[in-house]
């Protein structure tokens, strides 16, 4: 008979830190969407912490925008922070083969999609100040469809017809039901920027 592969046990201790400040556990979700179901606590440690490991830098985790947010708090405080943060049922803990890994639960992947919305509109404003058009939008697409949606309701919010040709480059790249709501933002824009004088 074949014998079982033993899982790698883990441990979980919060050494006491009863909550966390939400902007904490906000730096703490970002850096976990980095490697999820691929990565565990001790490579999300590192990244917070801003290590050179090999196993960072190999996978370019050093390009997470909180990498290095806990450089000057000791290895094990910020491992219990993310403790913690599993504790609160942020993220839990699933095995991949034999090892844990790290995965949002629904409260979590809640303000981890607020926070990539937020960013991905942050970047367009980018892409509108340093780059020109043709406009490479293939960066968006296989996204998670909620987070998408929740992104393109931002551009909406905004009002700014600034956006549509970032929008118009996408909308011809992505799938169906993203394209409609698309369509249905640079529609909205489009309104915007060139309204009907009144009484037509």
């Amino acid at each position: 008979m074949r014998r079982r592969d033993r899982l790698f046990p883990y441990h979980l201790d919060p050494k006491g830190i009863g909550h966390l400040p939400f902007e904490e556990v906000k730096a703490i979700l970002r850096g976990a969407d980095e490697m999820i179901m691929s990565g565990g606590r001790t490579l999300l440690t590192k990244v917070l912490r801003g290590s050179r490991a090999k196993d960072v830098l190999e996978h370019q985790l050093d390009k997470c925008p909180v990498y290095g947010c806990y450089r000057d708090v000791p290895e094990d405080v910020v491992l219990a922070k993310i403790d913690r943060v599993i504790l609160d049922r942020y993220l839990r803990i699933e095995y991949e083969y034999r090892l844990p890994v790290l995965v949002y639960t629904d409260a979590g992947w809640e303000i981890e999609k607020e926070t990539r919305a937020v960013e991905f509109l942050q970047q367009f404003d980018q892409l509108l100040e340093t780059t020109q058009p043709p406009y490479d939008m293939s960066f968006l697409k296989d996204r998670n469809r909620g987070m998408i949606f929740l992104l393109l309701d931002k551009v909406e919010s905004t009002g700014s017809p600034k956006y549509l040709p970032l929008l118009e480059a996408w909308v011809q790249i992505d799938y169906r039901k993203v394209q409609q709501r698309i369509w249905q933002v640079i529609h909205k824009l489009t309104l915007k920027s060139d309204p009907q004088p009144p009484g037509l």
